[in-house]
């Protein structure tokens, strides 16, 4: 029998999140706070947000038992095949130590791919369980499914446990698209940005939203407001792929959201990066279609790449545009800075290991984003490198 130990989940427990709601079941971390969250035009956005990417308990403890409980929210497309129940990781001093899962949960059957629309059944609570850790006091992470809607019950363990010390890393504000947000990771510290975070010794707030980054002012605004010592805005992929913009909106748009940005960093390392290499979409306008043909899924974008001329954006059209913005405003701002998407994932990167679905990368694509971004970007020389002397 363990002697359990009932520690109250609040937000200082919490880490990569930016707001947190009080459900029926427990505690729910957002990723976007709630006036954002009132602007949101439709579900696609309110669940990507809600979804755990990057979101953590950080604790110290000399527990070697450890038991969370969850109410997970699961998404299920109809037609296709449930995914694997969502992945808790648990890190000990920074590394992987142990992972679990929650089976059950809420399951949102999301009946049309296009709109988004959706069912949602309810399900039972469960709990994710580690044992056998090592003994001795320890800073203990547990991160949430990147890809599930985690409400937070309540954690035991077999020790007492405190809030994790404060780190003394710089806070990197990441805003992104699915491949930000996790899209095909194997488990939530392998999503790109948790690795970059990792080899740059970076505490991440990750904004990546599947399908949605798409140069929202809330979002801008979200960003704004919130601490950071290094942000970052990967642009332009979503915008192309749902063919949500001309290039006549989308230049003001990005400068607009630059702007807000800068209203409340006006000197803080401030990165734009372009898509990464994504064939379907180089020289051809979205929108993107899904292409099922009964045992895999891939995506095609059914734009007429004449119509560039008219203003239809394609992903060399925006880099182009974002390459332009930025030097433009880097005239007079010193740190805001530029990173070609192509350096993170290129030609070369596509012919070694290609998107499976023809636009998100698979686990062993995620950590070479990761590897890339982390060289150039918190290596030396980097936008974010490390400051010395």
């Amino acid at each position: 029998m363990t002697d359990w130990i009932t520690t109250p989940v609040t937000a200082d427990l919490l880490r990569g999140f930016l707001d947190v709601e009080t459900t029926a079941h427990g505690l729910l971390p957002h990723r976007l706070p709630a006036r954002a969250r009132r602007q949101i035009p439709d579900d696609r956005l309110a669940v990507a947000e809600a979804q755990s990417s990057g979101v953590r308990l950080a604790f110290r403890t000399r527990a070697t038992a450890i038991e969370l409980d969850t109410l997970p929210t699961k998404r299920v497309y109809q037609g296709f095949p449930p995914p694997a129940d969502g992945v808790y990781d648990l890190l000990v001093e920074g590394r992987l130590a142990a992972q679990a899962t929650v089976p059950g949960g809420r399951v949102r059957t999301v009946t049309d791919m296009v709109t988004q629309s959706a069912e949602v059944h309810e399900g039972p609570a469960g709990t994710a369980r580690f044992t056998d850790l090592p003994a001795g006091d320890k800073d203990v992470e547990i991160w949430l499914p990147h890809t599930e809607i985690t409400e937070l019950i309540a954690l035991r363990t077999d020790a007492p446990v405190e809030p994790a010390r404060d780190s003394g890393r710089r806070v990197w504000l990441h805003h992104g698209s699915s491949i930000s947000h996790g899209s095909n990771a194997a488990h939530p510290s392998a999503i790109w940005p948790a690795l970059a975070a990792a080899q740059g010794e970076a505490d991440l707030v990750n904004l990546g939203f599947g399908g949605s980054a798409l140069v929202d002012p809330f979002t801008a605004r979200a960003m704004r407001d919130a601490a950071a010592d290094m942000i970052s805005v990967k642009l332009g992929i979503n915008v192309a792929n749902g063919d949500v913009m001309r290039l006549r909106a989308f230049v003001p748009a990005v400068h607009g959201f630059l702007d807000t940005i800068r209203e409340g960093h006006p000197s803080t390392p401030l990165l734009v990066v372009s898509p990464i290499l994504c064939p379907v979409q180089e020289d051809t306008p979205g929108p993107l279609a899904p292409d099922f043909d009964g045992t895999t899924l891939r995506f095609k974008a059914t734009g007429d790449p004449a119509e560039r001329a008219a203003g239809r954006l394609t992903l060399n059209v925006i880099r182009d545009e974002l390459a332009r913005i930025v030097e433009q405003r880097a005239a007079d701002d010193p740190n805001l800075h530029y990173l070609d998407g192509r350096d993170l994932y290129g030609e070369k990167d596509y012919a070694e290991i290609p998107l499976p679905d023809e636009i998100h990368p698979d686990p062993a694509g995620h950590r070479r984003i990761g590897a890339n971004f982390a060289r150039l970007v918190f290596g030396d020389g980097g936008p974010f490198a490390a400051k010395t002397g």
